[in-house]
C-alpha cells in the first residue's frame, strides 16, 4: 500500500492530467478548444506580420526565389 501511495504522489500531474484529457474527450470539449487554439495562432501570426512587414516580405521573398 505505501509503494501505490507513493506512486500516487510522485505522478500525480500526469494522473490529473490524463483525468482532464478523458474528461475533454467524453464531452467533446477538445473540438472547442483545438478551435480556440487556432483562433490564437492565427491573431499571433497576424500581429507579427503586422509588426514586421519588411521581414516577412523578405523571407517570403526568399522562399518563392529558390523555387
Amino acid at each position: 500500500m505505501e509503494k501505490f501511495r507513493d506512486f500516487l504522489i510522485e505522478y500525480r500531474g500526469a494522473i490529473i492530467g490524463g483525468i482532464i484529457a478523458i474528461i475533454l474527450l467524453i464531452f467533446q470539449i477538445y473540438k472547442f478548444l483545438v478551435g480556440c487554439l487556432i483562433i490564437l495562432a492565427g491573431i499571433f501570426v497576424g500581429n507579427y506580420v503586422q509588426r514586421n512587414k519588411e521581414t516577412v516580405k523578405e523571407k517570403i521573398q526568399k522562399i518563392l526565389d529558390r523555387w
